[in-house]
């Protein structure tokens, strides 16, 4: 739009944290609609639809189209760049960013002058207009250490309270420590209270790990549990959701009567990962070295239960530097959504994380930093 652009990086090279997004492979945005996109939006979605408007999903994919990047979109409508690597979008943004001016050094100073003009650090140049991207708290190793809400709040903004996001969740049961690094497919997930109410439920992969569990679907289940008392929640798995308690009851005793000389523990590597046999028949109550033949039908009842319910208690998340998202921020109430401007301060705008909105997992928080980015830079050009 025109505007001669300093860009100031504390980071010694540009994109960084982009650069380990979506394991590495960077999930650039959804390709959904507005509607959908919002949906996924828990923070404050009304707040976003101008920056959609500015700059939807659709129009994402065809800027890093334009900018050389082939795109691909996968189950649940994420979009990657075809060829997996994150650097590949990094380096598009690079190539865009190319007349801009990169200052490696960390703000520490941002002031606004009686003469309307903004003071960063001790540069001698004064600016215009400044827009702050500088994240949420999460990976601080990356860049994102929380020092932006600083300077907002020096400006006289206000923060609402920052909690980590799409973060893994704890466990003191040795089960997880004992599965640390299964990945369990195609399962279905319950979360609920312990008086029985249900707070989430999700299908998709997970994985274990010695702290407890993570993966897409838990990820996206600490997105809904801001606030929640986590030490008081139960994560049920359904080991076979495709199958009723029926049908997986007829295929136990299939499987039995194929091995029905074999013990217990040696009969289950067709229903479950090699991994989890020994904790689950742990669970059953059956010796494992029972022959198959003579496990009773009560006790088969036994195993479908657990099959369809293997429960871990949780105990709380994992800190907010491991979180992927910081959920909170600068208040939404306090920027303008039209232009992401500061209601406080004229010439002054925000985009990215450090704005209190949030979203799910599948390339939504991208999208958010894209659109909001895009409005605010729109904005401040033409301020």
């Amino acid at each position: 739009y025109g505007a001669r652009v300093t860009i100031f990086e504390h980071m010694p090279y540009l994109g960084k944290k982009l650069g380990i997004t979506g394991k590495g492979r960077c999930n650039v945005t959804n390709n959904c609609s507005v509607e959908e996109f919002l949906s996924n939006v828990p923070r404050n979605p009304r707040f976003l639809y101008s920056a959609l408007g500015e700059l939807s999903p659709e129009e994402t994919m065809a800027l890093f189209e334009n900018l050389g990047v082939t795109l691909k979109t996968e189950r649940g409508n994420r979009v990657y760049p075809s060829d997996d690597r994150a650097k590949t979008i990094v380096d598009a943004l690079r190539r865009y960013a190319a007349d801009a001016t990169i200052v490696h050094e960390k703000v520490k100073v941002l002031k606004k002058t009686d003469d309307g003009v903004f003071l960063i650090n001790d540069h001698a140049e004064a600016f215009d207009s400044v827009i702050l991207a500088t994240g949420g708290r999460s990976y601080p190793l990356t860049g994102s250490d929380g020092s932006g809400y600083k300077l907002a709040t020096k400006l006289g903004h206000t923060m609402t309270d920052i909690l980590p996001s799409l973060i893994p969740l704890t466990s003191d049961s040795p089960v997880c420590e004992e599965l640390q690094g299964l990945s369990l497919r195609n399962v279905a997930i319950r979360i609920s209270s312990d008086n029985g109410k249900v707070l989430y439920t999700d299908f998709g992969e997970m994985l274990f790990a010695h702290f407890g569990v993570t993966g897409p679907i838990i990820l996206s289940a600490s997105a809904h549990l801001r606030g929640v008392d986590i030490s008081n929640l139960t994560l049920s798995i359904d080991l076979k959701p495709a199958l009723d308690d029926k049908t997986l009851d007829n295929r136990i005793l299939s499987d039995f009567k194929a091995n029905s000389n074999k013990d217990f523990i040696n009969s289950l590597g067709a229903l479950l990962p090699l991994k989890l046999i020994s904790p689950f028949v742990k669970r059953t109550g059956i010796d494992p070295r029972r022959k198959v033949n003579s496990i009773t039908k009560e006790e088969r009842r036994r195993i479908v239960d657990l099959f369809k319910d293997f429960s871990i208690p949780l105990s709380g998340l994992r800190p907010i530097e491991e979180a992927i998202i910081t959920s909170g921020g600068i208040s939404t109430k306090e920027i303008r959504p039209g232009t992401m401007e500061s209601k406080l301060v004229p010439g002054l705008y925000f985009a990215g994380e450090i704005i209190d909105v949030d979203a799910y997992t599948g390339g939504f928080n991208l999208q958010i930093a894209f659109s909001t980015g895009y409005l605010a830079g729109k904005s401040a050009a033409e301020y």
